[in-house]
């Protein structure tokens, strides 16, 4: 494949669709976020509070596992392969969320 035609093919792929979540003293917010599956994700995740636990993001069933710098996004891209849930949650699975993909 020559460069010209894998750069008309890059620019044709859709972006992923952007999803904030931020890490407050509540917990994950929004704590449920719905997709489809097949839809290219980033989550663009926020620590916002020293007072958590969750100083890292897990989703253990997409194999990702981040840190969370305090008030620095963390861009994770994720398309989720089959219907379900998809739960993010800390390191220690206390604060969680739900991503439900239809």
């Amino acid at each position: 494949m020559n460069a010209i035609v894998a750069a008309l093919l890059l620019a044709a792929a859709p972006a992923p669709r952007v999803i904030q979540l931020s890490v407050t003293d509540n917990g994950f917010e929004p704590q449920t976020v719905t997709a489809k599956k097949g839809e290219k994700l980033r989550l663009v995740v926020t620590r916002k509070t020293e007072h958590t636990c969750a100083k890292e993001v897990h989703i253990k069933d997409a194999g990702i596992a981040r840190k969370l710098p305090l008030n620095v996004p963390v861009e994770i891209d994720l398309t989720p392969a089959r219907a379900g849930q998809l739960r993010y949650a800390c390191s220690m699975d206390m604060v969680a969320g739900v991503l439900l993909v239809e």
